[in-house]
């Protein structure tokens, strides 16, 4: 039972670590446009991720539970390993200040202990693949959606000036900020529900039909809010400024075209990446503006950091596992 608690207890350090590392996907647009300062824009943040179950269910939850790992693969050493290494590799990352996938690290983890316990049979290939394949899918619809936003904003608003451009869209900003934030919040807190949600199956406490109860949705989506609180500064000035410079409708563009996705594949039971996602979209306001607009050396150094998460995070996993084994 004490371990139980030790893995509920690291989840929760988990998803808090989640927000402060993915903080800066919902607010790196709005503070880098100095539409809000630092700290109101978190508190935007953090409020949207907390209420963010009370409008999606809990599809992304039951993917994280159900389809990656073969439930009888998985037991609370292979949990405790993922979990160290998706917070390890999430610290490092934020530490080197890139905009890596908090979601990608966790699967990447399950991987790696799953297949250290039970071998490469207890992976659910096609659930893997389906996650694999959004990393190219979740920032390719943001870079398209955001491109043509920007395109149709540019084209209704050509005849005013830039000041008046400038004034609605810093207002409409909150709403696309607001926006992203119960996204993320809906995407990403559901991932660390359905890890409870399986520790509490394999240990025998709930069964495998059970509906993930209240508490353990309130206290994902509170250690998500705290951890946005406290924002992840690195990764901020990365994605807010590295890639492209942004302009207010530029930004309103990018987290509506962000949210969108967010949206559509929380709706699916998709555990997609919320950095790759703003990540493309805010790739794609800046291409609006002619290809030399982008930082392609800096978003080159992103990209391999989301291929190396999956593999990276699995080794660390199963090294984690294999050390756990000598213990327990």
């Amino acid at each position: 039972m004490e371990f139980l608690y030790i893995v509920i207890g690291l989840v929760l350090v988990f998803d808090f670590i989640n927000g402060f590392h993915d903080s800066a996907n919902s607010i790196a647009t709005i503070v880098t446009t100095k539409v809000l300062s630092p700290f109101t824009a978190v508190l935007l943040a953090a409020f949207f991720n907390f209420i963010a179950f009370l409008v999606f269910p809990l599809s992304v939850a039951t993917t994280i539970g159900k389809g990656i790992i073969e439930p009888d693969s998985i037991n609370l050493s292979v949990i405790f390993a993922a979990l160290i290494a998706a917070i390890i590799w999430n610290l490092l990352t934020w530490w080197w200040g890139f905009p890596s996938s908090s979601s990608h690290t966790l699967v990447g983890g399950l991987i790696g202990a799953a297949v250290a316990e039970a071998g490469f049979s207890s992976v659910i290939l096609s659930g893997v693949m389906k996650i694999a394949a959004f990393i190219v899918i979740s920032p390719l619809l943001g870079l398209i959606m955001s491109f043509l936003i920007s395109a149709l904003v540019m084209q209704l608003f050509k005849k005013q000036s830039p000041y008046k451009v400038d004034k609605y869209f810093r207002r409409l900003q909150l709403l696309s900020a607001s926006a992203f934030s119960l996204g993320h919040g809906g995407n990403d807190a559901q991932k660390s529900m359905g890890i409870i949600w399986v520790a509490l199956i394999v240990t025998g406490h709930v069964s495998k039909d059970a509906e993930i109860d209240l508490w353990i949705v309130l206290s994902c989506h509170t250690a998500i809010a705290l951890g946005t609180l406290f924002g992840g500064w690195r990764i901020v000035k990365t994605i807010g400024e590295k890639i492209t410079k942004l302009k207010p409708f530029e930004g309103f563009c990018a987290e509506t075209a962000g949210a969108l996705t967010l949206f559509g594949a929380t709706g699916l039971g998709i555990p997609v990446s919320t950095t790759h996602t703003i990540t493309g979209a805010i790739i794609g306001a800046g291409a609006r503006k002619g290809a030399s607009a982008v930082k392609w050396g800096v978003t080159g150094n992103i990209f391999w950091a989301w291929i190396l998460t999956i593999p990276v995070s699995a080794l660390i996993s199963a090294s984690v596992y294999a050390l756990l084994t000598l213990f327990i």
